[in-house]
């Protein structure tokens, strides 16, 4: 079994701004960098299409990815324009599951799972079933960042062994990173596509009151309980779990965070490392 990723992008101009209003045109050359070309005050989209099956003995593929690109334009591109010029209000959660099903019929091959990402740092995903069907969760996913210095030590070793293990992340005044979160989260979407209880707005207070507003800017060693004396070493292993736990908590105690359930959290310590928990 195999799975196929292609990431499709889409622009939607606005109407009257190269493409008649009724009809849209997602036609273009440059797929690189979306079709068709923006006018006007555009919008961008990617959508990132998962199918699943087995390779062609003789041409090695899936599927050709080009079909997966006219699928996308054919059933997706349209649906999204017309929310963007009547209902603009739309949450992209709403949308998800009529869009993949529709995708799911005008592919050849399994449509595994559809992630729409709104923008550079949130999407929107739904996964399908083994028959097609899509079912009522779709999982929200937010980036953000903060700034912060650790020391990796443990007070069990002695500060040659810590020396040894952690070499410049031991350095006794500490060291800081740029750190990104992503926690993500399942939501229930109506069947009727009204509209979901749990949107990013609900997410990024969740996440700036019990994870971010904590941490930025501080020491976590001596600043904070998670990571100060008794609590854990933090590394980025550690801070996935705890801002797991918070984030839970406090969408647990929320009128904001029901009908909502946190799937995982995220943390990149660089751009080449990060953990998640749960893994």
């Amino acid at each position: 079994m195999i799975e196929l990723r292609r990431c499709v992008r889409l622009v939607i101009n606005p109407p009257g701004a190269g493409g008649d209003a009724g009809a849209p045109d997602f036609s273009g050359s440059n797929g690189f960098g979306g079709t068709p070309p923006a006018r006007g005050l555009a919008r961008y989209y990617e959508f990132e299409v998962t199918c699943r099956g087995e390779a062609d003995a003789a041409t090695g593929y899936l599927i050709n990815i080009k079909d997966v690109d006219r699928a996308v334009r054919a059933t997706v591109g349209p649906r999204v324009f017309e929310a963007c010029r009547d209902e603009p209000w739309t949450e992209p959660a709403s949308m998800l599951p009529g869009l993949a099903e529709s995708l799911a019929s005008a592919l050849p091959v399994r449509l595994a799972r559809l992630r729409w990402r709104v923008t550079p740092t949130y999407s929107v995903e739904i996964e399908m079933d083994s028959d097609r069907e899509t079912g009522d969760v779709v999982v929200l996913r937010q980036r953000f960042d903060f700034a912060a210095a650790h020391r990796l030590h443990d007070p069990a070793q002695s500060d040659e062994a810590n020396r040894a293990l952690f070499g410049k992340c031991n350095n006794p005044s500490g060291h800081g990173h740029n750190y990104q979160v992503e926690p993500a989260v399942e939501v229930s979407v109506r069947e009727t596509g009204e509209g979901v209880g749990f949107t990013l707005a609900n997410l990024e207070r969740l996440t700036e009151a019990a994870v971010i507003e904590p941490f930025d800017h501080t020491h976590l060693n001596r600043d904070t309980e998670d990571f100060g004396p008794g609590g854990v070493n933090p590394s980025v292993e550690h801070m996935a779990r705890v801002f797991f736990e918070r984030l839970r908590s406090a969408m647990a105690s929320d009128e904001g965070g029901r009908g909502a359930r946190l799937r995982s959290v995220r943390v990149w310590e660089t751009d080449r490392t990060s953990a998640t928990y749960p893994g």
